[in-house]
C-alpha cells in the first residue's frame, strides 16, 4: 500500500473503532506534505461518497489566531461537509459517538451562484452568498490528545466532526461581519468570546480563499453549497449538560446539547 492508502485506511479504523489513532505524520505521511495529507483526504471522501453520503459543501480551519496558537498551525486549511454531519438546532448530540469534540463559533454562508475562479475576490463572494446563518461547529479528531500537524488535521478531514446551523438567514448586505461579535455559552456562561474580525480579519476573506483554493484543486464551490467560514473565537472541550449557545452579532444565536457518556 501506499503512504496515503494506508493513512486512509487506519483513518478508516478509527472511524470505525472511536479509539484514537496515532500523528499520522512522521510514520504514516511525511512531516509538512500538505499535498500528501490532502490525498488522504480525498481517498476518504471518494469512499464516503461511493458509500452514499451527500457532499454539501465545505468547512474552513484554522482561521483563528487563537486556534493557530493552540495547535502551532500557521495556515488555514480545508475540510469537506456531508449532510448526516447537520445538527437541527436545539437537537442533543450523544457523547458516544464523537472521541474528543470540541465547539466553536462560526458564519455560515450558503451560496446562491457558482464560485469558479482560482482568484476569488471579496465582491464575488458577496455576489455569490445567498445567506448567513450562525452557526456552531463540533469539531472533533480521531489523532490522540489533539496531537495534530497541519498534517494530521488536513489529513483527518480538517478534524470534522459535525455542524449546527440556526434558522433565521440574513443577507450578507445587513452584516457587517469584521465587527459582528460572538459570545459562546455553556450552561448560560461564556465561554469563548469572539468577533467576525478573528476570522482571516473578515469571514468574507476566507470564503474568498477558500473558493480559490477549490477552484485550482479542480472542485470549485457551487451554488447550494454551505460553507463553514472558521472559527471568531478559541474552541472549548465539550462537556455534558447545560447545552451550548452561541450568539453572533447580526446573525441571531444557535445551539445545541450533548449528552450521553464521553468517550474513556
Amino acid at each position: 500500500m501506499t503512504e496515503v492508502a494506508r493513512a486512509a485506511d487506519v483513518l478508516r479504523s478509527a472511524y470505525e473503532s472511536r479509539v484514537p489513532i496515532a500523528p499520522l505524520r512522521g510514520d504514516l505521511l511525511p512531516v509538512g506534505d500538505v499535498d500528501a495529507a490532502y490525498a488522504v483526504q480525498r481517498a476518504q471522501v471518494d469512499d464516503w461518497v461511493a458509500a452514499g453520503r451527500r457532499r454539501i459543501g465545505a468547512k474552513i480551519g484554522l482561521t483563528s489566531a487563537a486556534v493557530q496558537q493552540a495547535f502551532g498551525v500557521y495556515q488555514p486549511d480545508f475540510g469537506v461537509l456531508f449532510a448526516d454531519m447537520a445538527v437541527p438546532d436545539g437537537d442533543e448530540v450523544d457523547l458516544g459517538a464523537l472521541l474528543q469534540p470540541r465547539v466553536e463559533a462560526e458564519v455560515a454562508f450558503v451560496l446562491g451562484a457558482d464560485l469558479p475562479f482560482e482568484r476569488v475576490t471579496a465582491a464575488d463572494v458577496i455576489r455569490a452568498t445567498d445567506h448567513l446563518l450562525p452557526a456552531i461547529e463540533v469539531v472533533d479528531s480521531r489523532i490522540a490528545d489533539w496531537d495534530i500537524s497541519i498534517v494530521d488535521t488536513v489529513a483527518d478531514n480538517a478534524s470534522s466532526g459535525l455542524f449546527v446551523l440556526g434558522n433565521q438567514p440574513r443577507r450578507l448586505s445587513d452584516v457587517d461581519l469584521r465587527l459582528a461579535g460572538m459570545v459562546l455559552e455553556h450552561a448560560g456562561e461564556p465561554v469563548s468570546v469572539g468577533a467576525g474580525a478573528a476570522c482571516l480579519g473578515n469571514p468574507v476573506h476566507a470564503v474568498a480563499w477558500l473558493a480559490g483554493t477549490l477552484a485550482a484543486a479542480g472542485a470549485p464551490l457551487s451554488a447550494g453549497d454551505v460553507v463553514l467560514s472558521g472559527a471568531l473565537g478559541p474552541m472549548v472541550p465539550v462537556t455534558a449538560g447545560g447545552g451550548y449557545e452561541a450568539r453572533i452579532c447580526g446573525l441571531g444565536s444557535v445551539r445545541v446539547r450533548f449528552g450521553g457518556k464521553e468517550q474513556a
